[in-house]
């Protein structure tokens, strides 16, 4: 990173900051568990992630993004073996099952997990969601991301050969939010749990009712078991920004995840969706709050940062890299010899990929598979900020005006010493720079109050379309139709 100084900006955003973990060992820095400062590998104890929870909130993080797969990364060799070797994101546990334990010790901090509308029931999972939603008193997030699986080994292991074609999944997932929007938001008015002990009425019976959604992926009678909760609806966040999924965005997310090497990658995307939201769903842009994935390694002095990254590589997996980048491509590097230039192969998915990295640092003049495990290795798909506070503070304000971006989704290289570095070191700058809160919007709300820094802004806006579905308070049964 070049020198230091405050980049000029015509508005100052005020940053989403999020930590983006996953309850595995080192998730994107594979290897690093290996580090003598490392604790990733604590993944299994509750204590491990109050922990994380408490020195965040007390940074005031927005939230913790807890992603997840469903499937082992045995692409690379055609074997799960170098994800098992490197703990590449393997094992991996079920990350709805700690949040609870988070919010109980905590107040104003928000938790997003990761789920699949591929393979989880839309029924099972708005229970699930709703608990958690009531458990966290409203600081709940549907981080489904609002995602389409991609990892064969997933499907394989849920009943199917291979998974469903990319649009075919995005059809999927459009009608698995519609029954998730009937089931928490149309089945049970506002109003509709009583507690009236003198007349023994805990819930009036026809304030509930079934949704009778029958469609061509689910069939789904109801009513919702769980009775609203805070949020009804958690907050929506979706990666991807395919044709497909800018389009389910546009109309869906309330907040969008992204990685990519630098801000031009990504920027056509985001307008696009904003464009896409203002003009075809009545929404306004500003609305929707797009997240980058960025890896922040920072020292006291450019040296020190530069010296951190330099122990984080001597501990970093280019086996594992290989195996994530198999994962998340589709790509099998192992076909291809130690010295082999990536960029002169038959195959254009490789060539076409290899490109990707390589025009975004031209310093490299030879991409071999372990050029690429290099660039993957630490912070997997988003950019490593290396530097002073100054220095990856610049960084963060060119995405945000060359790309448009509303926030961050934090990565680690180690647990929690990375997180740590952050809050002591980054966060300050941020703040004197005019770029992060001083507290909480809505100390003790909902995530959604503080996401968009609107006390009472429990539920979706009402330009959202789940707010449509929306059962409300005093409206008779016969005037509130649930939508097809």
């Amino acid at each position: 990173m070049g020198a230091t100084g405050d980049v000029a900006t015509s508005k100052k955003k005020s940053l989403v900051l999020n930590a983006f973990v996953m309850m595995c060992s080192g998730h994107q820095s594979p290897g690093l568990w290996r580090h003598p400062d490392d604790e990733s590998w604590r993944f299994n104890e509750v204590s491990h992630w109050v922990e994380l929870a408490k020195l965040l909130e007390e940074a005031k993080f927005h939230g913790i993004f807890i992603a997840d797969v469903l499937g082992g990364y045995d692409v690379y060799s055609n074997s799960l073996d170098p994800a098992k070797v490197s703990g590449a994101q393997w094992p991996v546990n079920e990350p709805l099952s700690v949040i609870a334990a988070m919010a109980a010790a905590t107040e104003s901090i928000g938790f997003g997990v990761t789920a699949s509308t591929t393979y989880e029931q839309p029924y099972q999972f708005a229970r699930r969601l709703s608990t958690v939603d009531h458990l966290s008193k409203g600081r709940c997030v549907m981080s489904l991301q609002i995602v389409t699986s991609y990892l064969d080994s997933a499907a394989r292991n849920l009943g199917l050969t291979e998974q469903p074609k990319h649009d075919d999944r995005y059809a999927q997932a459009e009608e698995y939010l519609k029954v998730i929007y009937k089931l928490v938001e149309s089945s049970w008015r506002d109003d509709a749990v009583k507690l009236d002990r003198q007349a023994g009425i805990y819930t009036q019976p026809d304030l509930v009712r079934p949704i009778n959604h029958q469609g061509k992926f689910f069939t789904v009678p109801g009513p919702h078991i769980c009775q609203p909760s805070p949020q009804r609806t958690p907050l929506l966040l979706q990666a991807g920004t395919s044709r497909a999924g800018r389009q389910f965005a546009a109309q869906h997310a309330e907040a969008i995840f992204v990685s990519a090497h630098a801000p031009e990658v990504c920027a056509q995307s985001i307008a696009e969706v904003r464009d896409l939201a203002r003009n075809q769903f009545g929404r306004d842009p500003a609305n929707i709050k797009v997240l980058a994935l960025v890896t922040p390694i920072v020292g006291r002095t450019e040296e020190e940062a530069q010296a951190k990254l330099a122990d984080y590589r001597r501990y970093a997996s280019h086996e594992g890299a290989l195996a994530l980048f198999g994962g998340w491509t589709g790509i099998d590097l192992a076909k291809y010899g130690d010295d082999e230039e990536l960029r002169q192969v038959e195959s254009n998915a490789v060539r076409s990929t290899v490109e990707g990295y390589a025009r975004f640092s031209p310093g490299t003049s030879k991409w071999t598979k372990h050029t690429i495990a290099e660039h993957v290795s630490i912070g997997g798909n988003g950019p490593l900020f290396v530097g002073t506070p100054e220095q990856v503070a610049d960084g963060l304000e060119t995405w945000v005006n060359e790309a448009d971006v509303d926030g961050f989704n934090f990565a680690y290289a180690l647990f929690p010493q990375s997180f740590r570095d952050i809050v002591e070191l980054l966060i300050p700058e941020l703040r004197r720079r005019g770029l992060f809160w001083d507290d909480y919007a809505v100390p003790g709300g909902t995530y959604r109050e503080n996401f968009y820094r609107k006390p009472g802004q429990t539920g979706p806006l009402d330009e959202h379309v789940a707010s449509s579905y929306r059962w409300r308070a005093g409206v008779p049964p016969e005037q509130h139709v649930i939508q097809d």
